[in-house]
């Protein structure tokens, strides 16, 4: 059973292109009441030293690494958590590879891929100086779906037990999914049905390994104890967040997680994108979160080329369509807002094809999946798609309005309200006016964004947002995005915004995830075969695909990118 909760003795309360030119006093948080360990008796790294200074408009919501599903904060908490495996911080293609981290080792699957034993490393400490145990990771998968974690059922679903326990998620105990072994240190996990993927979804930020007594709801602004080499110090959501050295870290594999080079990294809240530029341009912070405005980036690759950075990475922009709200119910409508989006315009709004591609289907090429088409686009349909996109088809779309019947319905896009969103969101707004909807924008702070427009509640007919891998594998996208198991009505963590579910589609991808007999060419054939079925629905539209503009100031060293985690912070060093 979990063990009993609220200790005090754990947790203290809250106190407080146009890039063509360029390439083609704090509140201290009581994270703990017993004394740290005392630090490593280990030299500091050379180049160790300074604070890391980050910007952003806004802050990252909460600070559960359990719930947060936004690659703000996740890229931040792979400098303070880990899990029993983890992606290579490594820059590079072997960024992608799983290694292991809190583990000693990485199992070879056993019993026909239904079963993985893992030995937890000795000696590994949180930074409340409290010693990790195999305790704390049976609670921590427990928690998972006790506080219905955005991927539990997605990522996890296929340990024995995950059914009762997305059934009755307060009584959760995994008893048969999870064993454990506190003598010989060994958590074995029992599969249902084989996971092609496991290892990757055990290196994903909700599985890292928190502390036995961590309470079963979401921590909010209350930090929670991890092993990584930083600690998150202070935080006010509305100001800014504060890491330090976490005095208990020590390197055991530094694959996995090596020594931090920055003494602290602080991040400050509530600066405009356009007002963050020029800050980190003269060097009043190190790197900004927020997509630089278009009209800065003529700019940086005229007067600052060489401190910005154009980094591949699987990432696109769509529009999710609510298939429980009016007018998108219809197929007709999901439909023809695939045909009427100029794309190529999108492109331009958010960059220029320097940065941007157009994008037709559900996976990005950083993937280097073959096998995408197009079935919106001129002169195309879903069942005679073309092999790319080249325009929109108006009147096509008129078409399928007119047929609907729905036209004259008012439709409200909500979008995140800073400068690239909105500037794409105002073109989406029109584009729906013009198929004769009476459409208005609304605008919602980043911080609160990606939760309001999952939830049923909040009834949100259609939204514009970004969505990036969380592990290398069309699956983040198309099963992560449209799987049935990832839409929780009355959630803020449901990431199956339109509400999508077809037995059809849900087969092949169970299919892709679970034959083990399959080369990983007709695993990607199956993932673009789900996304064909997913696409004629038409539940989302693709709009782009971009890479990310990294603006630095002249003081860092060591730009240290990887294909999962992105900018590694810990790596930076500080002139």
């Amino acid at each position: 059973m979990h063990p009993a909760k609220k200790s005090p003795s754990f947790y203290c309360r809250l106190a407080g292109g146009l890039l063509a030119g360029l390439l083609g006093s704090p509140i201290p948080l009581g994270i703990c009441a017993s004394p740290p360990a005392p630090p490593p008796e280990l030299p500091l790294p050379e180049h160790a030293g300074g604070t890391l200074r980050l910007v952003a408009s806004a802050s990252g919501g909460t600070l559960d690494p359990q719930i947060n599903y936004t690659g703000k904060y996740i890229n931040l908490f792979a400098n303070v958590y880990d899990g029993l495996t983890t992606f290579r911080k490594v820059t590079g293609p072997a960024g992608k590879e799983v290694v292991p981290d809190l583990a000693e080792t990485l199992p070879a699957p056993q019993d026909g891929g239904l079963r993985y034993t893992f030995t937890l490393r000795p000696n590994i400490a949180f930074s409340n100086g409290q010693p990790v145990t195999t305790a704390d990771v049976v609670a921590s998968f427990q928690r998972l779906f006790r506080i219905g974690a955005p991927t539990a059922g997605a990522f996890y679903g296929a340990l024995v037990g995950a059914d009762a326990c997305l059934r009755t998620p307060a009584h959760c105990t995994l008893e048969h999914g999870i064993e454990a072994d506190a003598a010989t240190r060994r958590i074995t996990f029992h599969l249902t049905h084989p996971d092609t993927e496991f290892l990757q979804k055990l290196a994903f930020t909700h599985a890292v390994i928190l502390p036995a007594s961590t309470p079963d709801h979401d921590t909010g602004n209350t930090p929670l104890p991890g092993t990584g080499p930083y600690r998150l110090e202070a935080y006010d959501p509305n100001n800014f967040l504060y890491l330090a050295r976490n005095p208990a870290f020590h390197v055991w594999n530094p694959q996995a997680q090596p020594a931090g080079y920055p003494d602290r990294i602080e991040y400050t809240f509530g600066i405009p994108e356009e007002a963050a530029v020029t800050a980190v341009e003269n060097g009043q912070y190190d790197w900004m979160a927020d997509t630089i405005p278009l009209d800065r980036l003529g700019e940086l690759g005229s007067h600052f080329a060489g401190r910005t950075h154009v980094m591949r990475h699987p990432s696109i922009y769509f529009l999710p369509m609510n298939m429980h709200e009016p007018p998108f119910t219809d197929i007709r409508v999901r439909q023809a807002v695939n045909y009427a989006l100029n794309r190529k315009a999108l492109v331009i709004l958010y960059g220029g094809p320097g940065i941007a591609r157009p994008l037709c289907g559900l996976v990005p090429s950083a993937l280097d999946v073959a096998g995408q088409n197009c079935a919106y686009t001129r002169g195309a349909s879903p069942t005679a798609p073309a092999q790319q996109w080249s325009a929109p088809d108006m009147q096509m779309a008129s078409n399928l309005v007119r047929a609907s019947g729905t036209a004259g319905q008012k439709v409200t896009l909500v979008v995140d309200n800073t400068s690239a969103d909105m500037a794409m969101g105002a073109w989406v707004r029109d584009m729906l006016q013009s198929l004769g909807y009476q459409a208005m924008l609304r605008p919602i702070s980043s911080s609160l964004h990606l939760p309001y427009i999952q939830n049923t509640d909040n009834h949100v007919q259609i939204s514009l947002t970004s969505w990036s891998a969380d592990y290398p594998s069309a699956s983040n996208f198309v099963d992560a995005l449209f799987g049935c198991e990832n839409f929780h009505p009355h959630s803020d963590s449901s990431i199956n915004i339109p509400g999508f579910c077809d037995p059809h589609a849900q087969s092949v991808m169970e299919r892709a995830k679970t034959d083990t007999s399959l080369s990983t060419t007709q695993r990607d054939q199956l993932w673009m075969e789900a996304n064909r079925l997913i696409m004629e629905q038409a539940p989302a539209a693709p709009m782009i695909e971009k890479d990310n503009v990294v603006l630095t100031s002249a003081r860092v060293r060591n730009f240290f990118y990887t294909e999962v985690n992105q900018l590694l912070f810990s790596q930076v060093w500080l002139h």
